[in-house]
């Protein structure tokens, strides 16, 4: 758990667990942080839980729900004027053409991959971000994202189309997978105002364990990259059975 209080619960999610369900029927992130929440407070009936922003299916990091229907209202105002602010970790195949700088383009959102258009394409949306090369070394780079908008895709297109992929993100473009089909993006930072107290909240994911850009602290890394490493370790209801059947 990265926060938690009466308005909103902050959680880690590891690559490779939906954050919503789907037509697979497959565990998701709100399924079970419902289920949590039930189990803890012994609540009885639904529990609301609010998603207020998304992440990819095999991206990783913070995740930021809504515990009343007032929160979300608010969370997601902010979320639609850009004023949360999302850092993600990249690591990336090759070396960007600049140590920093911002990347503009048009995006056009397809039924399973997002693409770079023309300006003057009718259904094309404006992606803007943010970079800074954190380090270099053995044909990647770690890269500070920041994310101006919230496009589907847009780090992994925009980064693809700047020649250097996201690691193990085969659809855009990468060399090869990374083990468990994982994409080298973390969702790090995200900070946002508090819906009812009105001050600074800032969530932090920490580098999971497996990410393929060690640091000095990687002996400390307690939390795994991959759903599958989790799923087993989890102590979870008789109800929330069928949400595991992967």
């Amino acid at each position: 758990m990265l926060c938690e209080d009466n308005h909103l619960l902050g959680l880690y999610k590891p690559a490779g667990l939906l954050v919503q369900g789907d037509r697979t029927g497959d565990a998701s992130l709100l399924d079970l942080a419902k289920l949590w929440l039930k189990e803890r407070y012994g609540k009885p009936g639904r529990v609301f839980l609010g998603l207020v922003h998304r992440l990819d299916r095999p991206v990783a990091g913070a995740m930021l729900f809504a515990r009343t229907s007032k929160a979300a209202s608010r969370l997601s105002e902010q979320f639609r004027r850009g004023t949360a602010e999302k850092t993600y970790l990249a690591v990336v195949e090759g070396k960007m053409a600049e140590p920093r700088g911002r990347l503009v383009h048009f995006v056009e959102r397809g039924e399973g991959s997002s693409r770079i258009v023309p300006a003057s394409w009718a259904r094309g949306r404006e992606a803007r971000l943010r970079y800074r090369v954190l380090e270099e070394a053995g044909g990647r780079s770690l890269v500070e994202v920041l994310l101006e908008t919230g496009r589907r895709h847009q780090i992994r297109l925009q980064l693809a189309h700047a020649g250097c992929p996201v690691a193990g993100d085969l659809r855009y473009g990468a060399a090869s997978p990374l083990p468990g089909r994982q994409v080298a993006l973390l969702a790090w930072r995200l900070r946002v105002e508090h819906p009812v107290r009105r001050e600074p909240v800032l969530l932090e994911s920490p580098r999971p364990r497996g990410w393929p850009w060690p640091g000095e602290d990687e002996e400390a890394w307690g939390v795994p990259w991959d759903w599958k490493e989790l799923r087993p370790s989890l102590r979870l209801p008789c109800s929330s059975k069928r949400f595991v059947k992967e």
